[in-house]
């Protein structure tokens, strides 16, 4: 028998490949800080695993967590924020998911919306993120 979550990565995978319309089913799961294991969890501000696909949030842009960055310690400090809140947002709301395309990178590009919010507007306002591609990135 075939679980819910293959259906559901299926659905994904197939709505991003423009052979099945994307919906606007609502989601409620479970999401981690990625480790190892990469099936529904946060990367970072911006990037998530969601069921097994990985996605580049669209619109909006969050500092990177690495010590190599414009930014220093204070970057890194605001990619946490960032990232943290994003789980706590995923995890305290139920949420749909837009895809559509996929970046250089080769992640599929969508869109959350919470109460038909996108969560980068949410980010965006609360100063842990930036508008993309026309934001300044302010965290350098």
């Amino acid at each position: 028998m075939i679980s819910i979550r293959v259906i559901a990565a299926i659905a994904l995978l197939a709505a991003t490949l423009g052979i099945w319309p994307a919906h606007a089913q609502e989601w409620n799961l479970r999401f981690s800080m990625c480790g190892r294991d990469r099936i529904t969890c946060v990367v970072d501000g911006d990037t998530i695993w969601f069921q097994g696909v990985n996605l580049r949030l669209e619109s909006y842009d969050t500092p990177e967590p690495y010590n190599d960055i414009c930014g220093g310690q204070a970057e890194i400090a605001l990619a946490q924020r960032a990232s943290a809140r994003l789980l706590q947002l995923l995890n305290g709301n139920t949420f749909t998911v837009e895809t559509g395309g996929k970046d250089r990178y080769d992640r599929v590009l969508a869109t959350i919306r919470i109460g038909g919010t996108d969560v980068g507007d949410i980010l965006i306002a609360e100063g842990l993120a930036r508008r993309w591609p026309n934001g300044e990135e302010f965290w350098c």
